[in-house]
C-alpha cells in the first residue's frame, strides 16, 4: 500500500543528529535538501509524505561529553536536542516529527526490532575485539587506520578518514551476523540500480560488497556503556547506538504496529561519512528482521571551509543560526541548495554567499519583479493583457512578421520557460537541486534580457500599438515571475510567497498541478489578466552586505 498507486505516501528523512554539540552548516544542509524535496513533493500534489528528523542522544560519545560539560548524559540531551530543534524551526524545515533516541516510543521499537533480529536467528553471542573510534562509535579494520602519536607524543592509531584516535577494544558482545547478508545485499542493488543516489555512490557501496563483510558487533558491555537501551532479556549489554540510531526511522512510523501503512517508501538523506551504515548495516538488518530495504537513499557530500574541513580544533565550524542571521533566511537556504553539490564537497565562504545571493535573488529576480510592476511603467497596477497581434504564435520555426513585434529571443524565451517546470521535476527527482536552481537562475537571466530588449519605459502608452505591445512585454515578464515564484517555493518560502503575493496568486493557484505558462499565447484564457496586483512590499530582496570583519580579512589577504 506504501509504494504503489497514484497518490503513493513517502517518508523523507534527515539523520538523526548525534547530540554531543550544537548544530552546523552541515546538519542544516541535510536537513534542507529533504525538506526542499518534501515541500517539491507536495506542491505536486504526489500523495501524503512525511519529514522526520530528530536527535541520536546515546553511546560512548554522549557519555564522555556529558562528563566533560559537568552534567548527566539527559541533561546534555535535552539541552543540545533543544538546539537541533530551534535550529530546524529556524531554517524553516517543515518537519513533520521530531524523534529523540531517549523517548519511550523508540526504546520500545528498538526493543522489538532486536527480538525480530534473535528470533530471525541473526545474532550469537561472541568475543570481539579490535580497533575502537569512540567519536565514530565503531569498530575499525586495520586497512583504516594510520600510525600517529597523541597529544604526549606516543604512538598511536588513528582512523585514515577522520584522523580520531582508536583504541583496541575487547569484549563479549552479541554479534550480527552480517557476513551471511552480502548476496542478499549485491541482489537488493542490482534490482534497484537507482537505489543510491547519486551514481558514484551505489558504486562505492558495491565495491564494499565485493569485500569482505565481517560480521558486526551490536552491543557493548553495559559496564562500559550505561547509557543506551539495554539489551531485552540481557542485562549486562546495551544495544550498539548505531542499530538504537537506525530503527528511529521505523519508531516513526510507529513501529512494530502502524509502520506497514508507509515503509518501504522511505527515502533516506544522508551525508557520506554515514554512507556504511545506512547502505549496507541497515538494509542488513531490516532484512534480517523481515523487512524491506528503504526505497532510496539520497547522499551527500561534505561542506568546507575555505577549503578546509569544518573542525572543532581548528575553530572553523560554522554556526547556521549566525548565518541566517547575516544572510536571512532564505538567502542562506537558497546559497546552501544552490552551491551544494551531492557529488563532491563544496566550500562555503562569506564572500561566495554574498555574491550568489546579491546576483540572482536581490538584483536578477528581485529587480525584474521591481521593474515590471513599477507604478511608472504599469500605473494601473494590474496584471496586463496580451495581444496575440504583437506577439502571435510560432509556426514551426518561422517568427510571425506581420504586426508582431516579437524576435526569435522572445519565442526562445517562452521555450524555455514552457519547459522549466519539467526540467526543475526531472532535477529534484534526480536528488540535483541544485540543477533546479541553476536552470531557473537562467531562464531569470533571460527574461531580464527580454525586458531590457523591449525598454518598456519607452513605449508612448499614448499611441494604442504602442500600448498593446507595452501590456505585453509585462503580461509576459508577469508570467515568467509567476512561474519562477511557483518553482521556487521548496527552496526561499518566504520569497516566493512575497512574489506571489505580488502578482496576487491565490494560496489554491501555487501549485504545480495544472500549472500553466502563458495560456494566452496559445489562444487559451488566462485568469490572472486584468487582475488588480497584491499591495506591494518594497524590494522583493535586501541586497546583502559583507561584514566589516570580512572586508578587513579581504584586505589583508
Amino acid at each position: 500500500a506504501a509504494s504503489t498507486g497514484p497518490a503513493r505516501r513517502r517518508l523523507l528523512s534527515t539523520p538523526i543528529f548525534y547530540a554531543n554539540g550544537p548544530p552546523h552548516i552541515g546538519h542544516l544542509y541535510s536537513a534542507l535538501l529533504a525538506d526542499a524535496l518534501h515541500r517539491y513533493r507536495s506542491l505536486r500534489g504526489a500523495g501524503p509524505g512525511r519529514l522526520s528528523t530528530g536527535t541520536d542522544e546515546h553511546g560512548l560519545k554522549i557519555q564522555q561529553a556529558a562528563a566533560a560539560a559537568g552534567t548527566s548524559p539527559p541533561e546534555l540531551c535535552e539541552r543540545v536536542s533543544g538546539l537541533f530543534r530551534h535550529a530546524l524551526t529556524r531554517a524553516a524545515v517543515s518537519f513533520t516529527d521530531f524523534i529523540r533516541t531517549s523517548e519511550p516510543r523508540h526504546h520500545r521499537a528498538v526493543q522489538h526490532f532486536w527480538g525480530r533480529l534473535q528470533d530471525g536467528g541473526a545474532l550469537y553471542k561472541g568475543t570481539y575485539e579490535g580497533w575502537y573510534c569512540t567519536p565514530e562509535e565503531c569498530f575499525l579494520p586495520e586497512s583504516q587506520l594510520a600510525d600517529s602519536r597523541d597529544a604526549q607524543g606516543r604512538p598511536c592509531k588513528v582512523s585514515l578518514e577522520s584522523g580520531h584516535q582508536v583504541h583496541w577494544t575487547r569484549e563479549d558482545n552479541y554479534m550480527f551476523k552480517l557476513s551471511t547478508f552480502r548476496e542478499p545485499l549485491q541482489q537488493w542493488l542490482q534490482d534497484n540500480p537507482e537505489a543510491i543516489c547519486p551514481q558514484p555512490f551505489q558504486q562505492c557501496v558495491l565495491h564494499w560488497l565485493e569485500e569482505e563483510l565481517p560480521d558486526l558487533s551490536v552491543s557493548r558491555e553495559r559496564s562500559r556503556l550505561p547509557w543506551g537501551i539495554p539489551v531485552p532479556g540481557d542485562p549486562t549489554q546495551t544495544i550498539y547506538v548505531w542499530v538504537d540510531a537506525l530503527v528511529n526511522y521505523l519508531s516513526v512510523l510507529g513501529y512494530p504496529e502502524t509502520h506497514g501503512e508507509w515503509w518501504p517508501a522511505a527515502h533516506h538523506v544522508v551525508g557520506k561519512d554515514i554512507l556504511k551504515f545506512h547502505a549496507v548495516y541497515w538494509p542488513a538488518l531490516l532484512l534480517a528482521a523481515g523487512l524491506a530495504p528503504p526505497e532510496k537513499i539520497l547522499v551527500h557530500s561534505h561542506w568546507t571551509v575555505h577549503g578546509q574541513k569544518m573542525s572543532k580544533s581548528l575553530g572553523n565550524v560554522v554556526d547556521p543560526m549566525a548565518c541566517i542571521q547575516q544572510f536571512t533566511l532564505d538567502g542562506f537556504r537558497y546559497f546552501l541548495l544552490r552551491q551544494g553539490v551531492p557529488e563532491r564537497d563544496c566550500d562555503y565562504y562569506e564572500e561566495k554567499v554574498v555574491k550568489v545571493v546579491n546576483s540572482e535573488l536581490a538584483d536578477a529576480l528581485g529587480g525584474l519583479l521591481n521593474r515590471s510592476t513599477a507604478l511608472s511603467i504599469n500605473p494601473t497596477n494590474t496584471y496586463p493583457c496580451f495581444s496575440e497581434s504583437c506577439f502571435p504564435k510560432l509556426l514551426g520555426d518561422v517568427v510571425p512578421r506581420a504586426g508582431g513585434r516579437a524576435s526569435a529571443e522572445d519565442y526562445e524565451l517562452v521555450a524555455s520557460v514552457a519547459s522549466l517546470p519539467l526540467q526543475v521535476t526531472t532535477a529534484f527527482e534526480a536528488f540535483q537541486i541544485y540543477k533546479a536552481l541553476e536552470r531557473i537562475c537562467f531562464c531569470v537571466r533571460q527574461t531580464n534580457g527580454f525586458f531590457q530588449r523591449h525598454q518598456p519605459w519607452k513605449l508612448n502608452r499614448d499611441n494604442p500599438l504602442e500600448q498593446l505591445w507595452l501590456d505585453t512585454i509585462l503580461h509576459v515578464t508577469l508570467e515568467c515571475l509567476r512561474v519562477f515564484g511557483t518553482l521556487l517555493q521548496p527552496v526561499v518560502p518566504h520569497t516566493a510567497d512575497r512574489l506571489l503575493s505580488r502578482l496576487a496568486v491565490g494560496p489554491e493557484e501555487r501549485t504545480l498541478v495544472g500549472l500553466t505558462f502563458l495560456p494566452r499565447y496559445h489562444g487559451q484564457p488566462c485568469p490572472f489578466e486584468g487582475r488588480s496586483l497584491g499591495p506591494s512590499t518594497g524590494l522583493l530582496f535586501q541586497r546583502l552586505e559583507k561584514s566589516p570583519q570580512h572586508q578587513a580579512g579581504t584586505q589583508k589577504l
